[in-house]
Order: structure tokens, then sequence, then C-alpha cells
């Protein structure tokens, strides 16, 4: 039994992965004016790489060598959860407000559970089937709420590419804790982060966009910074270390709270519009995932009880 010194640890750090990750579509969408979303990527993983090399350094993490049998798995956790994971994202924000983005990445705890009865075979009940229904329509209505009103109820391609990001991110998350690579989460980080870099620097060669960054204002390269050192160093991190722990549907439970920091980041920074037709969509989505993951309240009351 997982003691509740763990738990409490684990959910800190998942809460303080999600905190970044909500400020992340703030800082992504501010750099997007003047960079595209290959360059943006190379920066922002070569910083990430950087950082958390020089962490490593100084923590003395002696567990850098990893057998070669999971050379694959890294790969696919690399080429998911980071390059393509990060390329969607990027490109969704090239048309769709932030706060958008934040309320619509909710949807990743459905994607977890219906992951959980596709290939592990759980029961579909009626509370699940109420959740998603409810969070279906917390899409529709996030998605007609924001953007370009000339389109009317058509649905712009940055939602589907969001909605794309979080089924990905579901993935991502069930294959971190499924394969168990031998590694401490720092390295492991590491390595994603590495190889997302290489993965991107390929499109940056072909296109010169290196000339773009003479573009960048203080500010862009702050946020360029932050991207690097907080969203693609410390939160990964911190999300790997959280998985050590909880199960993948508990972890994803904290998704809930990224279109807080979204919203929030969006207003402060970007001086985005409070749009109050897709904050109602937003909690309809939160509500939906609630139904569906409610199996969870009762292993919550399980524990309790032992205790």
């Amino acid at each position: 039994m997982i003691s509740f010194r763990k738990m409490l640890g684990a959910s800190l750090y998942a809460t303080m992965s999600i905190s970044l990750w909500g400020i992340s579509f703030v800082s992504t969408k501010a750099v997007l004016d003047k960079l595209d979303p290959f360059t943006l990527l190379v920066i922002r993983f070569g910083i990430g790489a950087l950082f958390l090399l020089v962490l490593i350094l100084v923590k003395k993490e002696h567990s850098m060598k990893l057998p070669i049998q999971y050379i694959p798995h890294l790969i696919v956790l690399g080429i998911l959860g980071v390059f393509l994971h990060q390329v969607i994202q990027a490109s969704a924000l090239l048309s769709i407000d932030a706060s958008s983005a934040g309320w619509l990445i909710t949807l990743s705890p459905i994607f977890t559970v219906v992951l959980s009865m596709v290939f592990l075979h759980e029961k579909m009940t009626f509370p699940k089937a109420i959740g998603i229904i409810l969070a279906i329509s917390g899409v529709l209505l996030v998605t007609t709420a924001g953007g370009d009103r000339s389109l009317g109820f058509s649905i712009n391609i940055g939602y589907l590419l969001m909605v794309l990001s979080t089924l990905n991110w579901a993935i991502y998350s069930v294959l971190l804790k499924s394969l168990k690579v031998p590694l401490p989460a720092l390295v492991l980080t590491f390595y994603m982060s590495t190889l997302g870099l290489l993965l991107t620097l390929p499109f940056i060669y072909q296109n010169k966009s290196w000339e773009k960054l003479t573009l960048l204002d203080g500010v862009e390269w702050a946020h360029l910074i932050f991207l690097g050192v907080f969203v693609s160093g410390i939160a990964y991190w911190y999300w790997a270390k959280a998985l050590e722990v909880l199960e993948a549907t508990q972890v994803s439970v904290f998704l809930y709270l990224e279109p807080v920091s979204t919203l929030i980041a969006a207003v402060l920074l970007l001086h985005e519009k409070v749009i109050y037709t897709s904050i109602l969509g937003g909690a309809i989505i939160i509500l939906g995932v609630i139904f569906v993951n409610g199996h969870l309240v009762g292993l919550i009351n399980r524990w309790s009880a032992r205790r």
C-alpha cells in the first residue's frame, strides 16, 4: 500500500506540472507571432535538454545507462510525448486562443479511461456514458465560443488538433506508466527532451528559421526560457515522478487544474477576453470527466478506510 506521504508528494509534483503546462499555452501563443512551431520547439527543447543535463550533473545521477532493449521504448515515448505532442499543440495555437486550449486539454482523462476500456477491458458503466456525453457537449460549447465569429458554428482546425493532442497525451501517460523504463525520472526526461531536439532540428535547418531569432525581444526570449526550463524540463520531470507513485488515471485527474492556470495567465499576459460560454463549456467538460473517473472516488475512500 502506498503511504500517505508518497501520495501527497506525487500529488504535489502533478499539480506543479499541470500549473506550468497551463501557463505554457500562453507563452507558446506569445512567441508564435515571430516564430514557426518547429523553430520554437527547437529552441525550447535545446534549452530544456541543457537545463536537465546541468541538473543531472549537479545531482550526480549515475544511472545514465539505458539497457539496449529499452531504446525502442524511449523512442516511442519521445516521439509521442515530446515531439508529436508539442508540434500538434503549437500548430493548434496558431488559430485558437490559449484559454480555449486549456479547457480542451482536460479531455485527456476521458481518453485515458476509453483506452483502459479498449486495451484493459474495463466495462462501460452508466456514469461513464453520462460523463462522455457531458464532456462532448462541453467541447462543442468551447469550440463554438471562441475564435472567429464569422465561422459560425464550424469547427476551427485548431480545436481538432487540440483534441487530438489530448488523445496523444493519454496514450503517452499510459505508456510511460506501463513500459517501466528502468531510468530515474530526471534522466528519462533528459533523454526524451534531447530526442525532441534531434527530431525538430532538420525542420529549422531546411527553413533557415534561425534568422527569425533576431526578431525576438526580451519578453519573447523570457517566454522561450520559461518554456525550455520550466515546461520542457521541470514539468515533464515532475510528471514522470508522479507516475512513479500513482496510476495513470489518478494522475490524469490533475488535468482539471490546467485550464485555471491557463485562463489566469491568458488574461494577465495576453489580455484575452473572458468568454463565459467557453468557461461554461469547460466546467461541463470537467463535470463529465468527474463522472467518467468516478471510480477514483471509490479508490480514495477505500484507501482512507484502510488508514
